[in-house]
């Protein structure tokens, strides 16, 4: 939805500290984050930090010409970073209306890293935007070791071991302000009907204890995820209910993401996603090319494929296709989005499996990430195939013999010709 306010360089800003932001948060943003909405965020949230100046709640008031000089974007491009920091939990924008416009940017710590990793959405798109290998990697990095302890006491001490009680003096209470560890939760806009969904579960069931925060807002999430409405989502929960008549967390993950899976000839929902953002060309070029590269960029190959198949839902066959060029080759979706367009341009609108693998086999070697790369390299391609066209065209001008395509008449070879024909064979043996 946009905005009714514009954003001008001569509008004011203040960043107030909503939480406690540690190096551990900045390793954070950094490793989980950034790989999730792109490096522009990251960088506008930790310039809010520096405006901060260290430990201070509250930062002096900039315009956001600071901003556009400090940062070298365009307000347009200081908007949409803006805006995936408040879409991601890490920042609150408020704004009062006047002649010039007076903003509060509010600062959230981001979630830790078992968060992120448990978390249905975000370990999800985490996944598909950096793949299995380096999702491996950063999973080990973050794990914490096992240490045998077997064979050792524990000795630790109690707070009653080692203090003791005393009288209470007279004080008052007045803690309610004292900073502490803020996050914000991954707000979504969703049509889910929950109320159908609580009304249309047994009878039995004890709604308040079955429904609780943290399981209202895993529902959401995975409604969101993997695209399930009310209807369809009860059926699920039923399966996922225990003897205690509570729903059951991994098996409604679980659950979701087969539903998703049998609705979707056995893909995931990676094929819906787009190019990461920090694989993304830099926004302000206004050529062709630029516009191609921003559309292979911004859509998901499934759309790309729904977009070539005239609206209608691609065959179950493509979609696996774009599904493997993902998972088994570990191609970005932009990059994906290019082999596809070109192999239906060269390959009169058939997405011949062999020849897209052999492409890709090729481009997963030469670790080709980007869209802009991979148009290259598709160019390169095609003009190397049309030289040897060209070539072939030539050749078979100049080389076919006045003879070609005429009756032939039979010559009778007499006996010395022949034995002077083996002879020169004999050179070739």
């Amino acid at each position: 939805m946009m905005s009714k306010y514009v954003l001008l360089p001569a509008d004011t800003y203040v960043v107030i500290n909503k939480s406690i932001i540690s190096d551990e948060d900045k390793k954070i943003l950094s490793m989980l984050y950034q790989p999730i909405i792109g490096p522009m965020p990251i960088i506008l949230y930790l310039t809010f930090l520096v405006d901060l100046d260290k430990s201070a709640m509250i930062s002096l008031e900039h315009t956001h010409h600071h901003l556009v000089s400090n940062m070298h974007l365009s307000l347009d491009e200081i908007v949409m970073a803006r805006e995936k920091l408040e879409a991601i939990g890490l920042l609150k924008t408020k704004v009062k209306e006047d002649n010039i416009n007076n903003y509060i940017y509010e600062l959230y710590t981001p979630l830790s890293a078992s968060e992120v990793f448990n978390h249905p959405i975000l370990n999800v798109i985490l996944y598909n935007n950096i793949g299995k290998l380096e999702y491996e990697k950063l999973k080990d990095y973050f794990r914490m070791p096992r240490i045998n302890t077997s064979g050792y006491e524990d000795i630790t001490k109690s707070f009653s071991d080692v203090f003791e009680s005393v009288p209470l003096t007279s004080y008052q209470n007045l803690n309610d302000n004292i900073r502490r560890c803020n996050k914000l939760k991954l707000d979504i806009n969703t049509n889910f009907d929950f109320d159908f969904l609580v009304a249309s579960m047994p009878k039995s069931i004890d709604i308040n204890r079955c429904f609780n925060k943290d399981i209202k807002e895993l529902i959401l999430n995975l409604a969101f995820l993997y695209d399930i409405d009310a209807m369809r989502m009860q059926n699920i929960i039923k399966a996922c209910l225990n003897e205690r008549g509570l729903i059951n967390k991994e098996e409604l993950r679980k659950s979701c993401r087969n539903y998703y899976q049998f609705d979707n000839g056995g893909l995931l929902p990676s094929i819906a996603t787009v190019q990461p953002e920090y694989l993304r060309k830099p926004m302000g070029d206004s050529s062709n090319r630029a516009k191609m590269i921003y559309t292979f960029e911004t859509i998901s190959p499934y759309d790309l494929l729904k977009a070539k198949n005239n609206g209608n839902e691609p065959t179950k066959r493509d979609l696996k296709l774009a599904e493997d060029l993902i998972v088994d080759y570990g191609l970005k979706p932009g990059v994906v989005n290019v082999l596809i367009d070109y192999t239906l341009k060269t390959q009169d609108n058939k997405l011949n499996r062999s020849f897209v693998e052999t492409i890709a086999g090729q481009w997963q070697r030469l670790k080709i990430e980007t869209v802009d790369d991979a148009m290259r390299l598709a160019e390169k391609e095609h003009k190397k195939y049309n030289k040897k066209e060209e070539k072939k065209v030539v050749i078979n001008k100049e080389v076919i013999p006045d003879w070609f395509d005429k009756k032939i008449e039979k010559k009778i070879v007499n006996t010395e010709e022949k034995m002077q024909i083996e002879e020169l064979l004999k050179e070739y043996q």
